[in-house]
């Protein structure tokens, strides 16, 4: 960018180019004005060859720009509470004219930008480099910051860790910097209520380790089964719904609901599986091909698969008219757990043999299989955050939880965590997992993954946590027992905010306890 301008003739190449112009030469324009904070004036370079030979008026000279230097010496700083620049010492004056430079005042504005950059104690660059040069450079040395050193970025000071953070990350800096603009929230450990926010009666809830008897859809309803019936709660209206009753020579062994739509799927104790419209209550279609109970439920889009005591898993495609498209054999006693991965891609089941395996979509035996776990295997869970991990728990005689690497085909790591593990569910907005457990202490754990800290120990059952299901919104779990309740816990932060102030305000003022039936 240029600009023409009426000058007086340019110096000669020695004359000092910080000799002020005349008051009649003065330029006007703010581009071509040196600040007066102290900054050397450049001199206009030479023009190239091509504009030399462009007509020139006698008297002037061509004046070229690349860039604008505010000068703040006009501004008002005590509108922002700023100290006036104070004054250089006599001793100060002295290193600055010993080195053959001005040395500048250091004005309010840098002096702020410079602690805030690089720390309240920082010293001033050009007066600490030069009192250092003149008192420890050898005699015709060129100071640290002179033109003619080459050193100009030399000078560094030690900068603490939260002083370079302390624009963004909060802290107590920031009060002495900015007083009033910055306030962040504390960076301690999410707070998790300790007591459910609501219990519901839950009358016939079965005490059976192997069974699956609640589940939450993705439209907020829970569903629950109770002896030989099957009722639904809706969390929003809290409206109870008594979806279907099986009679009396049949019990409710498992239910699940579909990812999308209304189909929800029950397992019962003389080997069906029922597929129902819960928006309707009405029920669709009875598969009868197990020739045992139905403990465990897991859908993949149109396919269900179901895993039964007859130690067979079956796929059921509820679009075709036969019972079953596949049949899965390998475990040799009964499947009570079933998980089909985030993808789609992967089913692992569990069972009481003590093994864990993992099925693709068209394969009839295990492609995986893991045989560390010394008790029954309920417990499964796929991370919704790393693709192909997998978490187990093991029963009474095993207690632990391991984790797995079914793409690379690894064991990853284990925890012991001292009691039979009933259920395990990872969070879908932070990377946490929660466990509930039976004997003895009948607790349930909130996890941090990968370091495996606890980050909270609820405890209020008094029996054997058998059941976990977790809310659409991912911040809630629902657990139930033996003793005849379902107990609800906000657990996990909300996907945008990841902080449980607003859960823990929650969970201490809206407990409520009622009947599901």
């Amino acid at each position: 960018m240029e600009h023409h301008q009426q000058q007086p003739p340019p110096p000669s190449p020695m004359e000092n180019n910080s000799k002020p112009p005349t008051p009649s030469s003065t330029p006007t324009s703010h581009l071509s004005t040196a600040p007066s904070s102290g900054l050397p004036s450049v001199p206009p370079p030479r023009p190239s060859p091509s504009s030399s030979s462009a007509p020139t008026t006698p008297g002037s000279r061509t004046i070229y720009s690349d860039r604008f230097i505010p000068s703040r010496t006009g501004s008002n700083l005590a509108l922002f509470d700023l100290a006036a620049a104070p004054s250089p010492s006599s001793s100060q004056q002295a290193a600055a004219s010993s080195s053959g430079s001005a040395a500048p005042a250091a004005s309010p504005y840098c002096t702020l930008l410079r602690a805030a950059l690089f720390g309240p104690d920082t010293p001033d660059r050009v007066t600490s480099s030069a009192a250092a040069c003149s008192s420890s450079s050898p005699a015709g040395a060129s100071p640290v910051g002179s033109p003619g050193s080459g050193n100009i970025f030399r000078f560094k000071a030690e900068v603490p860790r939260n002083a370079k953070r302390a624009l963004f990350a909060g802290g107590d800096d920031e009060d002495l910097l900015f007083p009033g603009v910055f306030k962040a929230k504390g960076t301690g450990p999410r707070k998790i209520p300790r007591s459910p926010y609501k219990v519901l009666d839950a009358p016939a809830l079965q005490d059976d380790f192997y069974l699956n008897l609640v589940d939450w859809s993705s439209h907020n309803v829970l569903t629950v089964g109770l002896g030989n019936c099957v009722y639904l709660w809706n969390a929003c209206s809290s409206k109870v719904t008594k979806l279907c009753d099986l009679g009396v020579d049949d019990t409710v062994c498992s239910v699940g609901w579909a990812q999308r739509g209304t189909h929800l799927a029950v397992g019962t104790n003389q080997g069906k599986v029922q597929i129902w419209d819960a928006s309707r209550c009405k029920r669709i279609r009875t598969m009868e091909s197990h020739r045992m109970r139905v403990g465990a439920l897991a859908w993949n889009s149109s396919l269900l698969s179901s895993g039964s005591r007859d130690k067979n898993i079956l796929h059921h495609d509820i679009r075709a008219p036969d019972d079953y498209v596949s049949k899965l054999t390998g475990h040799k006693s009964e499947v009570c757990g079933l998980k089909w991965s985030y993808d789609n891609r992967q089913l692992a089941s569990g069972g009481n043999d003590n093994r864990l395996f993992v099925w693709n979509q068209h394969s009839v035996q295990p492609v995986l299989k893991y045989t560390e776990h010394t008790a029954a295997v309920k417990a499964i869970a796929w991370s919704p955050h790393l693709h192909g991990l997998l978490a187990s728990g093991g029963g009474t005689a095993d207690r632990c939880i391991r984790f797995w690497n079914t793409t690379t085909n690894t064991h990853l790591s284990f925890m012991d965590t001292g009691s039979q593990v009933c259920n395990l569910v990872w969070s879908k907005n932070v990377n946490e997992l929660v466990s509930t457990h039976g004997y003895s202490q009948n607790q349930i754990i909130v996890w941090r993954y990968p370091t495996m800290a606890k980050l909270a120990t609820l405890t209020g059952h008094t029996y054997r946590v058998l059941y976990l299901a977790i809310s659409p919104d991912g911040q809630t779990i629902v657990t139930g027992a033996g003793d005849e309740t379902l107990r609800f816990w906000n657990v996990f932060p909300s996907p945008k905010s990841q902080s449980s102030d607003s859960l823990s305000s929650i969970g201490g003022t809206s407990f409520v306890r009622s009947y599901i039936r």
